[in-house]
């Protein structure tokens, strides 16, 4: 057995650091070892004192040296032990856990303990983005909290929305599925769209029993936290905002197009986007998220369509502010027909600046593996830095690495992507924070 797979080997993880296993074995050896230290005694008082039968001598195999005699009582033993505890172990959570289940005992409670005490990491965005990134954290932490943006008003979500007067489901249920523990079976069920049907079709699965859970359950705050529970997501996600909002975009031609599916489709450069209604309130949940992190990450995914809108919701904005997180913004890989065309890694932060103010992020994640050229049909290229060097990247530490997915080079790289991040995490003291200078800066001016 190699190396890498004995790692992996779920009996191993057993004696991993942290999973409070190790220091009861060694005691239990312990209590045997001073338990068979005392029969001993007894044993050679009784053997010293009494005269026994003649069969007594092949019982105690006293025909075989004494050395070794005493290994094979010892090997006899340590079987028996493990054996007794490897079945009363199965037997005494035969209850409790299916034995079909993908995962071992010692991996749950390896997921459970270790990536218990990882860190506290918010994600911030909406759609595929956010999915992809909180696909890869939870392989490092359970402390991860999703912000997700509720202004999705096409497709089912869009239906959903003006039929029954829920928040906008839709990239909240790509969350729930990225953070599931679930069978892969239940995740995929989630996010199986119907492809006909009258009035089922186009919807995903997930969507409508999201919405039937908020029925149940009465609102829907409860119906995501049943929802996560169902199927045992690892973290939590919050709505940025719980009031029914409409995103609104002011194009470079001064024009102003209402409606998330509507500024997509409309295609032409944005300057600026804001919500409606303007004073919608944060999610409460989302700000204490916010401000008891470690690491904020903000994107990838729709710039001004996904990621925006949560940070037009003035108590996150506020709350971004105040917190002493490390802010981490992840550029997009490549850009977004009728969104972002032609926009570079410069663009993409000055634009989330532009909304969010200046001086808060303190790092920015760029892809260095760029590809020449993206297919046609995509209507999509890969972002680059800058167009004029890195100067309007100042500011900020830039962390580029490859982090585009091989296969798909739209997208991140789960894995990669979730690597760097909590790479810049424990080289955090490297980092120099902005907003703490900012902070520093006004608090300075103020007692002049």
């Amino acid at each position: 057995m190699t190396l890498e797979r004995l790692r992996d080997h779920s009996a191993i993880k057993w004696l991993y650091p942290g999973m409070h296993i190790k220091r009861w074995l060694v005691l239990l050896a312990f209590g045997v070892s001073l338990m068979g230290l005392g029969i001993a005694y007894l044993l050679r008082e009784a053997y010293l004192s009494y005269t026994f039968p003649g069969v007594f001598y092949y019982l105690t195999l006293q025909f075989i040296p004494r050395l070794g005699r005493g290994a094979l009582f010892m090997a006899l033993s340590l079987s028996a032990i493990g054996v007794s505890i490897w079945k009363l172990n199965e037997s005494l959570l035969f209850a409790f856990v299916r034995p079909d289940r993908e995962k071992s005992l010692s991996e749950s409670i390896y997921n459970k303990r270790i990536l218990g005490r990882g860190p506290k990491i918010v994600a911030i965005g909406g759609g595929t983005g956010l999915s992809q990134v909180l696909r890869g954290l939870k392989s490092y932490t359970s402390n991860l909290t999703a912000i997700v943006t509720v202004a999705d008003d096409g497709g089912s979500t869009g239906r959903l929305r003006q039929e029954f007067g829920v928040v906008a489901p839709g990239d909240i249920r790509q969350c729930i599925a990225a953070l599931a523990e679930a069978e892969p079976l239940m995740t995929k069920l989630f996010q199986y769209r119907f492809t006909e049907g009258s009035g089922l079709e186009g919807h995903s699965f997930g969507n409508l029993f999201i919405v039937a859970m908020s029925e149940v359950t009465g609102n829907f705050e409860a119906a995501v936290h049943e929802t996560g529970r169902v199927l045992n997501v690892r973290g939590n996600i919050f709505p940025s905002t719980l009031e029914d909002v409409t995103l609104s975009a002011r194009t470079a031609d001064d024009e102003v197009v209402h409606g998330e599916h509507n500024i997509t489709e409309r295609g032409a450069a944005i300057h600026e986007v804001f919500l409606n209604p303007p004073s919608a309130e944060a999610h409460p949940d989302a700000v204490r998220a916010i401000l008891d992190a470690d690491v904020i990450v903000v994107g990838p995914g729709s710039l001004f369509t996904s990621v925006m809108p949560n940070l037009l919701v003035e108590g996150i904005r506020k709350a971004l502010i105040a917190s002493g997180a490390l802010k981490v913004f992840v550029s997009n890989v490549a850009t977004q027909h009728g969104e972002t065309d032609g926009f570079t890694v410069a663009d993409h932060l000055e634009a989330v600046e532009r909304h969010l103010g200046h001086g808060l992020i303190d790092a920015i994640v760029a892809n260095s593996n760029v590809a020449p050229s993206l297919p046609e049909a995509w209507h999509s290229a890969p972002v680059e830095l800058a167009r004029n060097g890195t100067g309007a990247l100042a500011g900020v530490r830039l962390v580029e690495a490859d982090v585009v997915a091989e296969e798909n080079r739209y997208r991140h790289d789960p894995a990669k992507l979730a690597a760097t991040i909590l790479r810049l995490y424990y080289e955090r003291d490297s980092v120099p924070s902005n907003a703490a200078r900012q902070r520093a800066d006004e608090a300075l001016l103020t007692t002049r």
